[in-house]
């Protein structure tokens, strides 16, 4: 395979409350290849939403290190970290978190407008990802004029507008009834391999757990053995 998208090396967090110590990750060690899609698995309270948050830059190892494209995390400033996050890291959550008061096409250009591109040149390509999901006719809907299925795929094409190299998604379906969990799952497999984008999903579902490529069970804050789905 060619060169890491992600890297985690021996990570540790540990958060504290005063003179009370607790850990959560426990010495993590993770690879992420191009084009591929990983599952981590594990009960709640398991460690694997804080090691995502670790992944993605958003929250701070106390030990160990992160790398998004060869790029240390614990080497950048808050505001480089945004950048490389920016340019190379899509996330998706199991509340899709689009703001309220904009419309869909308008959520979904956000990242862009981010970048300071040109509202024309956002419009267009957010609209090209609108119709990619399905949703062309409801770009000018607000969230709550969309269904639960809807939000989540204006969510991934708003992840996906900055052709990153890889997404983070935190129970992307956990929020969805059964049927439309499988629509949002299905597009987001057709999307990694359609848009070259890899793939690292939390989730407590081991069916979709099953189809992607690698599943790693995580338990107490490390990566355990675990059968094959």
């Amino acid at each position: 395979m060619s060169k890491l998208i992600l890297e985690a090396q021996d990570l540790h967090k540990t958060y504290k409350d005063g003179k009370l110590k607790t850990p959560v990750i426990n010495g993590v060690d993770f690879q992420l290849y191009p084009d591929e899609t990983v599952a981590i698995i594990g009960s709640s309270g398991s460690g694997k939403s804080t090691l995502l948050h670790l992944l993605g830059g958003l929250d701070t190892p106390t030990q160990g290190r992160v790398s998004l494209m060869g790029q240390d995390f614990s080497g950048l400033s808050t505001v480089k970290r945004g950048n490389l996050r920016n340019l190379h890291m899509g996330f998706i959550y199991q509340f899709h978190f689009l703001l309220p008061e904009l419309t869909a096409i308008e959520n979904v250009m956000l990242p862009l407008r981010v970048r300071r591109e040109a509202p024309k040149v956002a419009e267009k390509h957010a609209a090209e990802l609108l119709d990619r999901v399905g949703l062309s006719h409801r770009s000018h809907h607000k969230p709550s004029e969309l269904s639960g299925g809807e939000r989540q795929r204006v969510a991934i094409a708003r992840a996906l507008i900055t052709k990153p190299a890889c997404v983070l998604a935190d129970e992307p379906t956990g929020n969805l009834d059964e049927g439309s969990a499988n629509q949002v799952f299905d597009l987001m497999l057709e999307l990694n391999r359609e848009m070259h984008t890899s793939i690292v999903m939390v989730t407590h579902d081991l069916r979709l757990a099953s189809r992607m490529d690698r599943q790693m069970h995580i338990s107490d804050g490390i990566f355990v053995d675990t059968p094959a789905l």
